[in-house]
């Protein structure tokens, strides 16, 4: 899952980003407005985190800027202006949450996960796809009640790729979604390859009744087989 925080207090920044990616997110960051759109206008995110209080326009700036735009990444709005106004004007703009500072990690954590069980899942802990079930909370996955032992990029690339079932993901955006914005500097996608030929193996030798197609020189679809 990825993750983008907008805040520009460098401590709650970092504490945010630290426990978010021992949960096994990726996290990219930005500390304002413009920092935050050279992100948001190329890559995607599962979960905006957006405090209110940033130099120059505020968060719920950002928040009309990315309804204006048409983008509509999940956004949970982290601030210490817990103002019943400031609430009402963000959730009007189209953030999913609202979070006062302070608060526990661990309830960041779950609304991550509710967010994103509402927009992916429909409400439920796990992906289903004819035999292939993926359980995000756990990260585990199974065929037809037998669990696969993955690597953390070839779930990340199944959970993405199952997601978005049907569709074609190209592969920048694939690459961009689980490697985060450094994928930049890479020469190839020669790692992508990789990747999905060992997850379509395992696949394939546990008869998953999933179908990861190769669309030549543009990206990938998975597929009910």
């Amino acid at each position: 899952m990825k993750i983008l925080i907008i805040e520009d207090e460098e401590q709650m920044l970092q504490n945010m980003k630290q426990t978010l990616e021992k949960e096994d997110y990726l996290v990219e960051t930005a500390t304002d407005y413009d920092s935050a759109f050279s992100k948001i206008g190329v890559y995607d995110y599962d979960c905006i985190l957006l405090d209110i209080s940033l130099p120059g326009k505020n968060g719920l700036e950002i928040l009309r800027e990315l309804k204006s735009r048409g983008i509509t990444d999940g956004v949970i709005i982290v601030s210490a202006k817990n103002s019943l106004e400031d609430k009402i004007e963000g959730l009007n703009l189209g953030a999913d949450d609202y979070l006062p500072k302070p608060f526990h990690m661990a309830e960041l954590n779950a609304r991550i996960k509710a967010i994103f069980r509402r927009r992916k899942l429909k409400g439920s802990n796990q992906l289903k796809i004819g035999n292939l079930s993926i359980k995000i909370d756990s990260q585990a996955v199974s065929v037809a009640d037998k669990e696969l032992t993955l690597n953390r990029k070839e779930f990340d690339i199944l959970f993405y790729l199952a997601s978005n079932k049907d569709r074609l993901v190209n592969k920048s955006s694939l690459a961009e979604h689980v490697w985060g914005d450094h994928i930049d500097q890479a020469d190839s996608f020669d790692f992508i390859y990789s990747q999905i030929k060992n997850l379509r193996k395992k696949l394939s030798t546990n008869n998953a009744e999933v179908e990861l197609k190769s669309i030549y020189g543009i990206g990938y679809k998975l597929t009910a087989s």
